[in-house]
C-alpha cells in the first residue's frame, strides 16, 4: 500500500503556489456557457421525453385503446427513470455551478444565469423548482459546507448526521433498511429543514443567539411555517397536485396513476442524488478536522484529503454523475464552469503526486458501500485532531 505524506509534513505554502498557478491559466468565456446551454438542455429533454412516455400510456390505458400491463409500465417506469434524471441533472448541472457563479465573468452573460438572478424571486418556478429554496441552499452549500468541509460546522458531515442511527440499538440490517428508506426521502427529509436551519442560524448568530441544531418540522413554529409555505408546499402542490389534475378529465384512475408515477419520479431523484452526492466526502477513508483551517494552503490540502472523485470520462458519463465525479477540482475551484474540471484533472492529478497526495478516484457504487458502512457505523473516518 502506498504511503502518503502526513497532514502535517506537507509543504502547504508550495501547495498553494501550485494549485494558484493554475488559476492565472483560466478564461472563462463563451464556449463554458454553451457546454452549461447543453446540458440544461439534456437535463430538458429527459424530463419533457419522460414526461410524454408517463402521459402517453396514462391516456392510452384510460381510453381502453389496448395496451397490457407490462407494457403500460415498462414504458412508464422508463418515462419515471428520464424525469428523475432530469430532476438531478437540473439541481447537480445547472442550479449548482450557477449558484457558485461559475459563468459571471461570461461576457454578456444573461442575467438569469447568474449567480443572483438564477432562480431568485419568480424565477424560481422556472429555474429550480424543489424542496430546497435556492438562496438557503447557496449558504449551507457555498459557504458553510465549502468552507467548514469535514469540520464539525460543515452541515453536510456525513458521520455527524447519522450518529443517530450508529445510536440505535438494532441490528446492522435494520440500520442498513433504515438509510435506505432515508434515501428515498432525502431531499425533502434532510435538505431543505437543513437548509432552512443553517440559514436561520446565520441570522442568529449575527443577533448574538445561540444556533439551534433541531429542525422545526410543525407549521405551529416559526420556522415550520417557513419550511411549508415556501419549501415543502410550492414543490409539493405542483408536483403531486397540480400534475396529476392535469389528467383529471380522463377520469380518477388516470389521476391516481399520474399521482404514481410523480411519486415514483420522487423517489427515483432522491436515490440518484444521493448516490452522486453523499458518498463525496464520507468514508474511513476521507480526513475530518478539528479546528477550522489557517491558510489558503491548508485549505486547499483539506479539500483534496477530504473529497474524492468517481470514474470520469466524456459529457454523458460526467452528466450522469451531475459532474460531481471531480469534487476534488470543484473544491479546489468551486466557482469555475463545469467544462473546467474536465481540463484541469490531469493537472490536479500531477500536483497530488509532487506532494505525495492520494488522489482518490473510484467507481460512485464503491465508494457508497464504503459511505453505507460508514452510515451504519461499521466503519469510522479517519480524524486529525488539533489541525
Amino acid at each position: 500500500m502506498a504511503q502518503y505524506t502526513h497532514y502535517k509534513d506537507v509543504n502547504q505554502e508550495q501547495l498553494q503556489i501550485d494549485i494558484e498557478e493554475i488559476k492565472k491559466t483560466i478564461v472563462v468565456g463563451e464556449k463554458d456557457f454553451q457546454h452549461l446551454l447543453k446540458l440544461e438542455r439534456w437535463g430538458r429533454f429527459s424530463t419533457l421525453l419522460g414526461a410524454f412516455m408517463i402521459a402517453t400510456v396514462i391516456i392510452i390505458d384510460s381510453l381502453d385503446l389496448g395496451i397490457s400491463q407490462f407494457a403500460f409500465w415498462f414504458i412508464g417506469l422508463v418515462g419515471v427513470t428520464l424525469m428523475g434524471i432530469g430532476n438531478v441533472s437540473r439541481w447537480a448541472n445547472v442550479t449548482h455551478p450557477i449558484l457558485h457563479g461559475a459563468y459571471d465573468k461570461v461576457p454578456n452573460i444573461p442575467f438569469r444565469y447568474t449567480k443572483k438572478g438564477f432562480a431568485a424571486g419568480s424565477r424560481r418556478w422556472l429555474d429550480w423548482l424543489d424542496w430546497i429554496k435556492p438562496e438557503a441552499w447557496a449558504y449551507e452549500h457555498n459557504i458553510m459546507h465549502h468552507y467548514h468541509l469535514g469540520e464539525l460546522d460543515d452541515p453536510d458531515n456525513v458521520e455527524k448526521d447519522v450518529k443517530w442511527i450508529h445510536d440505535m440499538k438494532v441490528p446492522v440490517f435494520v440500520k442498513y433498511l433504515i438509510v435506505f428508506i432515508f434515501a428515498t426521502v432525502w431531499k425533502i427529509a434532510y435538505y431543505g429543514p437543513n437548509t432552512l436551519r443553517i440559514l436561520e442560524n446565520k441570522e442568529r448568530l449575527g443577533k448574538g443567539l445561540e444556533p439551534t441544531m433541531a429542525y422545526e418540522l410543525w407549521p405551529t413554529t416559526k420556522n415550520g411555517r417557513e419550511l411549508w409555505k415556501n419549501y415543502i408546499l410550492p414543490y409539493g402542490l405542483f408536483r403531486f397536485v397540480f400534475l396529476p389534475l392535469l389528467f383529471l378529465p380522463l377520469g380518477m384512475q388516470a389521476v391516481g396513476y399520474a399521482l404514481i408515477f410523480m411519486l415514483l419520479v420522487e423517489l427515483y431523484a432522491n436515490l440518484h442524488s444521493f448516490l452522486v452526492i453523499v458518498p463525496n466526502h464520507s468514508a474511513e477513508d476521507i480526513y475530518q478536522f478539528s479546528t477550522p483551517h489557517k491558510t489558503q494552503g491548508e485549505f486547499y490540502l483539506r479539500q483534496i484529503m477530504g473529497s474524492v472523485n468517481y470514474n470520469t470520462g466524456n459529457d454523458l458519463i460526467d452528466y450522469l454523475h451531475g459532474f460531481l465525479n471531480y469534487q476534488i477540482e470543484h473544491h479546489l475551484f468551486p466557482n469555475m464552469p463545469l467544462s473546467f474540471y474536465q481540463d484541469m484533472q490531469p493537472i490536479v492529478k500531477d500536483i497530488c503526486k509532487k506532494h505525495n497526495l492520494e488522489y482518490r478516484q473510484e467507481s460512485v457504487f464503491k465508494r457508497m458501500l464504503m459511505t453505507l458502512e460508514l452510515m451504519v457505523g461499521k466503519t469510522k473516518v479517519l480524524r486529525i485532531e488539533g489541525v
